[in-house]
């Protein structure tokens, strides 16, 4: 009886190791299997993100090809064709009496270097309107809507201290006509009234992001949209901050911590503007639309809910 009972425990005990042993190899097969699993999924990812690199390139390569064959469009005289419309756009803003952005201008057009060594305006770069260009006049004249005139006419200077500088003040607190900028007006025949914007580079919270390595232009590296299946929405462009070109003298304008003008002005004007070819295609995109929108045909979205509508 024992040594039936003994041998019933001893077949037990074997079942037992047996099923042990199955269990072990089933883990073994399994934790095998999960790891080939992990290096594929990690093969995938780095694939995805090779692709991924490869489209913002394309899209960044078609920008440029797009900018140069514009800049082409001048035959060859692009630099001259700059020059003539930089001052149309002087003569355009001196003729608009009694504007501060005027008497900057009229100061550049006539003493040239003056504005750099005058005490009030030797901190200053421009105007907002001449600091930065589009290759495309279309998309020159929607910029300049979405900003309005007044931003257009804007001062920039690079600190605080250029600021305090435009305008000084009496006792009672009104603005004292014979220094500053208001004192500069009537040395050359103009009077300044109304308010005016200044911006102050020192000021602006810049941008946080990274700049486009070996990027002549300074470009921010800003993640475009994508759809849900990896594409860029119909119609897509760009955004407007990397749009805008600059000359060396305005590349090379930083501010006391290092900051470039796209990074601080232009970023603070216009933000991850997205630009669409067509306002169907800007519709289309407005879940993708976190900062406002403009499409070449005039469509106008500002920030994620105002829309502008009506004839230009």
């Amino acid at each position: 009886m024992a040594t039936l009972t003994q041998c019933k425990l001893d077949g037990t005990a074997q079942s037992i190791e047996l099923l042990k042993a199955l269990i072990q190899k089933d883990q073994d097969n399994s934790q095998k299997l999960a790891q080939e699993v992990k290096h594929h999924e990690d093969n995938l990812n780095y694939l995805n993100a090779h692709v991924n690199a490869i489209d913002e390139s394309i899209h960044r390569l078609q920008g440029e090809l797009k900018e140069c064959y514009l800049s082409s469009m001048d035959n060859g005289n692009s630099s001259v064709s700059s020059v003539h419309t930089e001052k149309q756009m002087n003569d355009q803003v001196i003729q608009l009496d009694k504007t501060a952005a005027s008497i900057i201008c009229e100061v550049k057009d006539r003493h040239g270097s003056m504005l750099s060594t005058l005490k009030c305006t030797k901190d200053v770069l421009g105007i907002v309107a001449s600091l930065g260009k589009v290759c495309d006049q279309n998309l020159s004249r929607i910029l300049s809507e979405y900003l309005g005139l007044e931003t257009m006419l804007a001062i920039v200077c690079k600190t605080i201290d250029g600021v305090e500088a435009l305008e000084n003040y009496e006792k009672d607190g009104t603005v004292d006509m014979n220094a500053g900028l208001h004192g500069i007006a009537t040395t050359i025949g103009r009077i300044l009234n109304g308010r005016f914007l200044v911006y102050c580079l020192q000021n602006l919270r810049p941008f946080s992001g990274e700049i486009l390595p070996d990027d002549p232009q300074k470009k921010l590296a800003l993640m475009n949209p994508k759809l849900p299946n990896g594409k860029y929405p119909p119609g897509f462009l760009g955004f407007a901050v990397n749009m805008i070109y600059m000359d060396q003298q305005h590349l090379s304008c930083v501010t006391v911590d290092g900051r470039g003008l796209r990074e601080t002005l232009f970023f603070s004007l216009f933000s991850r503007l997205q630009v669409y070819n067509t306002r169907s295609d800007m519709m289309g995109a407005l879940p993708f639309i976190s900062d406002g929108a403009i499409s070449l045909d005039g469509g106008i979205l500002k920030g994620s809910g105002l829309f502008c509508l009506g004839e230009r």
